[in-house]
């Protein structure tokens, strides 16, 4: 008796995940530190920047207010989508002109990324990240024009502290990147591929929510097409001489349906028949299937990656068809965003100077999770993507809803907010050598960094 195929066996991924999570709470909860976090760090740690930089830091965020609320309003008002964001960009050239700062636009190979730094290159250097596109027909319902104007509204505060008063910045440079494409493109990837991280020690950004959130999951994410191709033949009189490539889409489409079953719950798969056929008398010859997938873990998505091509050709065998997959076809691979717990400790704190109380990791439901390319960033130097409240907490993003919402008081509000949080956050980075060592350290004990480019090769 032939055996044809051998039960694959399952990968441990997971579960290993989840024992090492397991582990991680047990010596939390008797006093003991997960690695990379210091036993006696809390919310409000000692340390940072002096007081009265963080202050005067502080005032001047406040002090941009009409520049941030031209910002959020500017760009709401003309949105861009991925790689077009032409006249965004050059709208916070220009904002950052204003004051003095000269920022290269077209930097990375990206025509509208843009690049602005002060500061001694020598020292440590932490880089502020500015997203600024939109979404296709829906407008900026994800609200990164506010990210925009948070972004560009903590470098000016610095900028206008540290970088033109006279007062000495801290051993080190801050570096403000314009970093397009980030909805369904990873347009920070481009970016890093391209030097942009070069450099760099770590990285700080913001995005706004419908609450404020220290730290939320954030799934990795890649793309996938799948185009079965087979034999046309006439449906009614000869249809055994065909091949049916949408006999094998929707086959495959029901493949992932049976394949959730036994998908970890940080998983997710969708997809959509984007062609099946031009005629119901001709038996189908090309059917495309268009899928995004997600999970919580590098690993596990490299495993949900491997169970999807096995899908695809027990299709295309079943149908006697072929098939070409395509991963991340004009798109690069999103990981997960890997958090630094000890920046995000400094952000709350300077939250809670602006009367916001942003919910610590693990009270959110890890089902209300997204994708992002600062993930990428995140698995190369340590990293920051807290959220900030401009919406009710029942509106979601990607909704028309949310686009309102991003251009109202409540999100000018969040970006003058947001703006103070990163630039104190990036003040106390390079002012406090004990806390760069406790990131450094921290992000050592989480793997260090990774080859992005070559993960899923």
């Amino acid at each position: 008796m032939e055996r044809m195929n051998r039960p694959t066996p399952p990968s441990t991924a997971y579960l290993d995940h989840l024992v090492a999570e397991t582990a991680g709470r047990r010596a939390a909860l008797a006093g003991a530190a997960p690695a990379g976090q210091a036993a006696d760090a809390g919310p409000d740690d000692d340390g940072g920047a002096p007081a009265d930089l963080i202050t005067a830091v502080e005032r001047a965020a406040e002090g941009l207010e009409p520049e941030l609320a031209e910002i959020v309003r500017r760009l709401h008002e003309h949105p861009e989508p991925a790689f077009e964001e032409h006249r965004s960009a050059a709208t916070l050239v220009e904002v950052l002109a204003r004051h003095g700062v000269e920022a290269e636009l077209g930097v990375h190979g990206v025509p509208t990324a843009f690049r602005a730094e002060f500061g001694d290159p020598a020292g440590p250097t932490i880089a502020i990240c500015a997203e600024y596109d939109a979404l296709p027909g829906i407008g900026h319902a994800c609200g990164h024009n506010v990210i925009a104007a948070a972004g560009v509204g903590a470098f000016l505060a610095l900028h206008q502290v540290l970088g033109s008063a006279g007062r000495p910045l801290p051993a080190g440079r801050v570096v403000l990147l314009g970093t397009p494409a980030e909805e369904g493109h990873s347009g920070k990837e481009v970016l890093a591929r391209n030097g942009a991280l070069e450099g760099i020690d770590a990285a700080i950004m913001v995005h706004p929510y419908g609450l404020d959130v220290a730290d939320q999951v954030w799934l990795g994410r890649r793309l996938l097409t799948w185009t079965f191709t087979g034999r046309p033949a006439h449906a009614s009189a000869q249809p055994y001489m065909g091949r049916n490539a949408l006999d094998a889409a929707t086959l495959a489409y029901q493949g992932i349906g049976l394949l959730r079953q036994q998908m970890p719950p940080v998983d997710r798969v969708h997809a959509t028949i984007a062609e099946g056929g031009t005629r119901p008398s001709i038996i189908t010859e090309r059917a495309v299937v268009h899928l995004y997938a997600r999970s919580k873990y590098p690993d596990t998505l490299r495993d949900l990656s491997r169970r999807l091509d096995d899908i695809a050709r027990g299709a295309a065998l079943m149908t006697g068809t072929e098939v070409e997959i395509a991963w991340d076809d004009g798109a690069h691979p999103s990981l997960p965003v890997r958090t630094n717990e000890a920046l995000t400790r400094r952000w709350v704190t300077a939250q809670h100077r602006r009367g916001r109380d942003p919910l610590p990791f693990g009270v959110l439901s890890e089902t209300l999770a997204a994708s992002t390319d600062f993930g990428n960033v995140s698995f190369r130097i340590p990293g920051i993507h807290p959220l900030v409240q401009v919406s009710g907490p029942d509106v979601a993003l990607h909704t028309a809803e949310f686009a309102a919402a991003a251009a109202t008081p409540a999100a000018v509000s969040a970006a003058v907010d947001s703006a103070a949080g990163l630039a104190a956050t990036a003040l106390d980075y390079l002012s406090d050598a004990g806390l760069r060592a406790a990131v450094h350290e921290e992000f050592a004990a989480q793997g260090g960094p990774v080859d992005v480019e070559r993960y899923f090769d």
